[in-house]
């Protein structure tokens, strides 16, 4: 299921071994989106940008953060740079903004794509899965394509592997099941191949390719289906164990797993693997026509996924939107000018950062967007002595279905996602907001419900890396205090707010009088309850 790094001993399938990490470039000058009239002469010597996007792949290269561990509120996060509380997108419907005609009016304009074409002059390519709702008839259907896309080839809901039907720049077009000519990770392969051959060379590029794999429902390209028969879900500390002192959601899970949903588990991690071969191929064919073309050396690539994704750790069999590093943590790697080979940073990178960063990428003047994130090109070109952050926000609001799930009677409403064996992976309070915090001193979670409990963990990641032990009652209660209004602060921040000295900062100031409002009584957290 993971994309490894390439290892000593040569690459190996299912790794990304067409990645490599370019020698040190020299950095050419980046004309300033505000400036491309006078310098259109130059413009093919502007970075171009490839982008993709994996679907529920968990992470294993230390990676970035995701600001909500579910599809449609992350993807919204990476294309507006901001937190799920100001782009609104809350869940994977309609009702949650995903997709919805609010979205497409309020947030589409003001996308890093959007600004990256109608200022910065890009060529914009998009193919694959967009948002879990694209194509809804009530919300413009596969007519509507998305401000700041030159090429639009958007897949219709949420992944598949045949039978689908593609948005190609507003005109329908279905497949089926010809692995030849339908298998949608080779078609979106095929595609981007086509529009490196056929782009303008007199403008730079940015494409966004974004693959089914690994999504549900794992299905593998013929030639991979009988790969990887001897791989396991991974047996770690936190695999088939109870939640103690979690939130009643994760202790309702029942432990020990059954036999037999641990073979599901075990065999979807293993179709997981073999789907990702298919994106392995994709690399191979971008990275290499990309040095046909003579335009490698001159483009950054990234790798990651729009959430993590567990199998087993819990005793949850499979599914994703929980707090813990398995759902909110995802791959990262990039390559591109003056990035040096064979480097890693401990700097805490979210997907809100993506945005600011192919734009700081592109010459645009981050001060003049509203995006919560921060651009970490600086990271990436080995800057030292860089002021960074310390924490992130992760929030994500709770689904459950309000009747009673037929195949599992003995459950109230307020659940869902309750497969296999009648374990429920979410539910209706089964909201939540964390501050992420990593610093020289501390690697530090703590979480907060909306529900009658308003019940907090608390995770020391150096000491308990797998989040088995919950020291919210025993943590120091000065500390606790801190983190609380710090969560308070960031679940209510936008744009530069988003960024002020986390609790470990040098910078920060606690002042518990800003804990209590004008009237004397104590702040509480914001959850979102509506659209907008």
């Amino acid at each position: 299921m993971r994309l490894l790094p390439l290892a000593s001993g040569g690459p190996r399938r299912g790794s990304p071994r067409h990645l490599p990490s370019c020698s040190p470039a020299l950095l050419l000058l980046l004309c300033g989106c505000l400036g491309v009239s006078r310098v259109a002469a130059a413009d093919s010597r502007r970075p171009n940008v490839v982008l993709l996007l994996a679907d529920d792949q968990d992470e294993v290269l230390g990676g970035m953060y995701v600001p909500s561990a579910l599809c449609c509120p992350s993807r919204a996060s990476i294309l507006t740079g901001k937190y799920p509380h100001n782009h609104h997108v809350v869940n994977n419907t309609l009702e949650g903004n995903c997709s919805s005609k609010s979205w497409q009016k309020i947030e589409e304009p003001n996308t890093f794509p959007a600004i990256l074409r109608s200022v910065c002059g890009y060529q914009t390519f998009f193919a694959g899965k967009y948002l879990n709702e694209y194509g809804a008839p009530d919300a413009g259907g596969l007519a509507h394509v998305p401000l700041g896309w030159s090429y639009w080839y958007a897949l219709e809901k949420n992944s598949k592997y045949y039978n689908y039907t593609l948005s190609i720049n507003g005109k329908a077009r279905k497949h089926g099941e010809n692995y030849s000519v339908d298998y949608l990770t080779d078609v979106l392969a095929n595609v981007s191949l086509d529009f490196l051959d056929y782009k303008s060379n007199s403008e730079p590029f940015f494409m966004m390719i974004s693959t089914p794999a690994p999504h549900s429902p794992w299905t593998a390209a013929p030639q991979y289906q009988n790969t990887f028969q001897n791989v396991f879900a991974p047996r770690n500390k936190n695999f088939n164990i109870h939640g103690t002192n979690k939130h009643w959601l994760i202790r309702q899970a029942k432990t020990p797993m059954t036999n037999s949903s641990i073979q599901f588990l075990d065999n979807a991690f293993r179709k997981r693997w073999q789907t990702l071969l298919s994106v392995d191929d994709l690399v191979e064919k971008l990275v290499k026509r990309l040095e046909f073309n003579g335009e490698l050396n001159n483009t950054y690539i990234f790798y990651t996924s729009d959430n993590g994704y567990h199998t087993g750790q819990f005793s949850l069999p499979i599914d994703k939107r929980q707090l813990y590093e398995f759902d909110i943590k995802v791959p990262l790697l990039v390559r591109g000018p003056g990035i040096k080979p064979n480097q890693t940073t401990k700097m805490l990178v979210a997907n809100i950062d993506l945005g600011p960063t192919i734009l700081d990428i592109a010459g645009y003047n981050l001060n003049k967007t509203q995006m919560d994130g921060m651009s970490f090109l600086p990271i990436l070109k080995g800057a030292s002595n860089l002021t960074w952050r310390s924490d992130v926000l992760v929030e994500y609001q709770g689904e459950g279905r309000n009747v009673t799930d037929p195949t599992c009677p003995s459950l109230s409403p307020g659940v869902s996602q309750c497969f296999p064996d009648c374990v429920c992976e979410d539910a209706y309070n089964n909201t939540y907001a964390c501050v992420r915090t990593m610093s020289h001193l501390w690697n530090l979670q703590y979480c907060e419900f909306d529900d009658q409990e308003v019940f907090v963990e608390v995770y020391n990641l150096t000491a308990d890396p797998h989040q088995i032990n919950n020291i919210a009652k025993s943590i120091d209660p000065e500390l606790l205090g801190k983190m609380n209004y710090r969560l308070m602060m960031l679940q209510s921040c936008s744009g530069p707010t988003c960024r002020t000295p986390g609790v470990f900062d040098p910078g920060y100031r606690f002042d518990p009088r800003l804990m209590f409002s004008n009237h004397g009584t104590v702040r509480t957290r914001r959850f979102s309850k509506h659209l907008l």
